[in-house]
């Protein structure tokens, strides 16, 4: 499986609203409810789950990168959602800096060995300079789904 499988076009937020990292994380959560990868009720307790895991340690990990995560009883498969800010968002990264490009996911509350792997798959293949260089200029969500697809991103 490609970290490519994971999205869709309807899956990634080329512009995103917002500033800062809890109205980010937010916004990629009602994504996920309006793309019905989150079913609405289940809203509030998947963004507990989200902000109590980024309240032991940012998920800003450096390099203009988050990755929250989270693990739920609310989802049956890995969902995930991408979120790109030309100007960036103010995370409490590990390094300070701005963040550019968030990948939120939550992973079904029994599968620890997918959750681990799926976040060291998402760091590894943001850590790419060049993959950064082509999501920071790609054009709109289809392009942006291109980069993931085309680097491979495999898992």
């Amino acid at each position: 499986m490609t970290l490519s499988s994971l999205l869709t076009v309807g899956e990634i937020i080329p512009e995103m609203k917002t500033m800062e990292r809890w109205p980010a994380i937010t916004e990629i959560v009602d994504l996920l409810v309006s793309t019905q990868r989150i079913e609405p009720q289940y809203r509030e307790s998947v963004l507990d789950a989200l902000k109590q895991r980024e309240e032991t340690m940012s998920t800003g990990i450096g390099f203009g990168i988050a990755i929250p995560h989270a693990s739920s009883e609310h989802v049956t498969e890995v969902v995930a959602a991408f979120g790109r800010s030309p100007s960036g968002i103010e995370f409490d990264s590990l390094d300070n800096e701005l963040v550019h490009f968030i990948v939120l996911f939550v992973v079904p509350r029994d599968q620890f060995q997918v959750h681990l792997r799926t976040l060291a798959a998402i760091a590894k293949f943001l850590n790419d300079r060049t993959v950064r260089e082509e999501l920071a200029t790609a054009p709109d969500a289809q392009a942006i789904l291109q980069v993931f697809a085309s680097r491979g991103g495999h898992r």
